[in-house]
């Protein structure tokens, strides 16, 4: 199977370079598990007077005569009569005239297929599949044929699907269809699968629909399976062979800020995720979990109480967020809830003045600062502590893999790790992407939280939005109004910023009202100045971009526009609609956009107005957008799955993960006789292994 796709039959190398360059096909095996994405039915043959104006797929036996070559005003193409005894139609190729023209073998008998179309009451089929009635007697047949993904350079160059099917068929010839089988006995029976020969050969030449649907469920459990079977492991030997730090004092710092400085009651799920928390860092193995929760869960103080358990245990502790705004936020808010305590928070960003900066880096390397907080500046290697404990990062989608390698070279044993996000996970993809780490999940609100209410309004409803805004304001209440761009682009017909403050300045006059904005093409201290101001409640109207996705905690704010909503990512627009809903009063989100909506955009308005659980919004957005890949630095696009899909197969992947806990749980190293066959599969697998699995 390691054979280079050259020495196949039909193949050579000019074409093998194609492969490789425009779908990667390198190997027998590259070839093999190149699956095909739909079939079709080639049990029905037509008769030439059978053929009806439906533009559909048809195949006829039939003769080929008048081949010739029309010019055209740019190049020329090749036509052809194809009869059979009832009538004729008319083939026509505009590409690769020449090679087609020498290789026709005109009075010979072909099986033409390719779809219909009419001219002038003529039937015609252009750039059909041709293939000798000989041929097509002897080779691999079935009822549906397989139809591979192309390109068009393959096409250009006469790779067409034909093509491919035939080298699929001089494969299997070659090789004799021996596959080795990837599953124990115990799965295949258990789960009433079929062999790897059988599923391989069913994919490709389905003898029936029940034996392809029977092959695709094998592959793409096979395929979930071995991924688990890497997630969970991985989690496992994470635990054994990664040591930190034992935590197990809890101490005064985190007792008398529970019992007397703690603002309000835990909420159920809070207290839950805390004790995970805890348990963890009990036990000496190295914490790697994930903390979900919606925006405005509580995560925050979490954060905080894990933080202290580990400065009663003596060690210090860091948060990185992915702004200055959120860094600051986070320094204010901590310096607030601990001014009552001996502990020391200090925050470091970018904009950190030099001597400022000396301070801190003597603070953190002989012990005095117990809690930083900060930007990406902390990851820079001049940061030493003198012996961090834990390290949390907020926002986690916002930092690279690499980034976040760093926090591990920041001591002797690498700090225990939570990393939080307000962006809820599917629980689909986080099986798949996120299944190597202990995930812990908020999913309760704190009492007294009204559900944020979400309407969507075209621009000619704009009047009567300006007038609700106004009696916002006239009850004491502030308005976010957020816009997809800064300056205005020919290339796009949405409201940008700039044209908006100044009709918003118009409609809004001073000294009545007052209004901010906030943008990321300002300075730091020019944006945070007029955030201050905005805070303050200094004005009551916030022009901004989407610098105030995340982090701005204004409980007075109970209304967000955002205009051209259809511009936005559903997860963009839900973290959005978090900034209000933070005080006791009624909050109100509004999606303003024009009336030319693609039906992906009219998708992502009707669930924000459906619904404000963002993990129902995760699910959509993901059936929308599709997930990242899972083992490497890249964070976004399609996982590089061949034939499974984690949304549509979503039970299969349940399936698949059941099954590798129970190995996993029963058989660690995969030593027992009965797991021989997974163990050899997986260390395959295993040989690309590399660092960046390790990072959370």
């Amino acid at each position: 199977m390691n054979t280079q796709i050259t020495y196949l039959k039909s193949v050579g190398t000019a074409r093998a370079d194609l492969l490789k360059k425009e779908l990667g096909i390198k190997t027998y095996a590259d070839l093999a598990n190149f699956f095909p994405f739909r079939y079709i039915d080639k049990t029905q043959f037509f008769k030439t007077n059978q053929l009806s104006n439906t533009n559909t797929e048809v195949q006829i036996i039939g003769k080929i005569a008048n081949i010739k070559t029309v010019k055209q005003k740019r190049g020329s193409r090749l036509t052809a009569q194809f009869f059979d005894e009832f009538g004729s139609i008319e083939l026509v190729w505009f590409q690769g005239a020449k090679w087609i023209k020498n290789n026709l073998k005109p009075n010979v008998k072909y099986v033409c297929h390719g779809k219909t179309a009419v001219y002038n009451g003529k039937f015609s089929i252009t750039h059909p599949e041709l293939e000798l009635l000989s041929e097509y007697n002897n080779s691999l047949r079935s009822s549906m044929q397989a139809i591979y993904h192309s390109t068009e350079l393959l096409t250009k160059k006469n790779v067409s699907n034909r093509v491919i099917s035939k080298m699929m068929q001089n494969l299997f010839f070659e090789i004799k269809g021996k596959f080795t089988e990837t599953l124990s006995p115990e799965i295949i029976k258990k789960l009433n699968l079929v062999s790897k020969n059988e599923a391989m050969f069913n994919i490709h030449f389905p003898s029936s629909q029940e034996l392809l649907l029977k092959s695709q469920f094998r592959l793409k459990f096979e395929e979930l399976f071995y991924i688990q079977l890497q997630l969970i492991r991985k989690n496992l030997i994470h635990k054994t062979k990664f040591k930190s730090y034992k935590f197990d004092k809890i101490g005064n710092n985190f007792n008398d800020f529970y019992a007397n400085t703690l603002p309000f009651e835990l909420t159920n799920a809070q207290k839950r995720v805390l004790k995970e928390i805890r348990k963890d860092l009990n036990t000496g193995a190295h914490m790697n979990r994930l903390l979900q929760g919606d925006v405005g869960s509580g995560k925050t103080i979490v954060a905080l109480l894990s933080m202290l358990i580990a400065i009663d245990n003596e060690f210090q502790a860091s948060l990185i967020a992915p702004t200055s705004i959120l860094a600051m936020q986070h320094f204010e808010s901590f310096t607030e809830l601990l001014k009552d305590t001996d502990i020391k928070v200090a925050l470091l960003q970018g904009a950190t003045k030099v001597k400022a900066r000396r301070i801190i880096h003597e603070g953190l390397e002989n012990g005095e600062i117990n809690i930083l907080i900060g930007t990406h500046a902390i990851l820079e290697d001049k940061v030493v502590f003198k012996n961090l404990g834990m390290a949390l990062i907020d926002e986690q989608h916002r930092f690279g893999v690499k980034q976040r390698s760093k926090m591990w070279l920041k001591n002797k044993f690498p700090p225990h790790i939570l990393v939080m996000t307000a962006t809820p996970i599917p629980r689909t993809l986080a099986m798949s992407v996120y299944g190597d780490l202990d995930i812990s999940i908020i999913d309760e609100l704190p009492p007294g939280r009204k559900e944020i209410k979400t309407v969507h309004r075209f621009d000619k409803n704009r009047l009567a939005v300006w007038k609700f805004l106004r009696d916002e304001i006239e009850k004491g209440r502030q308005v976010y109004i957020v816009y997809p761009l800064i300056d205005e682009s020919e290339a796009m017909d949405y409201k940008d910023l700039m044209d908006g403050f100044e009709s918003i300045s118009r409609d809004f006059p001073k000294p009545k009202y007052q209004i901010s904005i906030v943008h990321g093409k300002m300075k730091p201290e020019a944006k945070d100045y007029e955030m201050e101001r905005f805070s303050k409640g200094e004005t009551q109207i916030m022009v901004a971009t989407t610098v105030i996705e995340v982090g701005v905690n204004i409980p007075n704010a109970s209304v967000m526009i955002i205009e051209s909503a259809e511009r936005f990512g559903l997860s963009q627009l839900h973290q959005l609609r978090g900034r209000v809903g933070r005080g006791a009063a009624q909050s109100y989100c509004i999606l303003m956009s024009s009336y030319k909506l693609s039906a992906q955009a009219k998708e992502r308005l009707a669930t924000m107005v459906q619904t404000n659980d963002g993990f129902e919004i995760a699910e959509v957005d993901l059936k929308i957008r599709g997930p990242g890949n899972i083992m490497g630095t890249q964070q976004s696009g399609i996982l590089n799955l061949k034939i499974a899909d984690i949304v549509k197969d979503n039970q299969i992947l349940k399936l698949a993960r059941e099954a590798a806990k129970y190995i996993v749980l029963n058989d660690p190293n995969l030593e027992k006789i009965e797991n021989v066959i997974i163990s050899n599969t997986y260390k395959k697998i295993m040989k690309n292994d590399s660092l960046w699995m390790n990072i959370s």
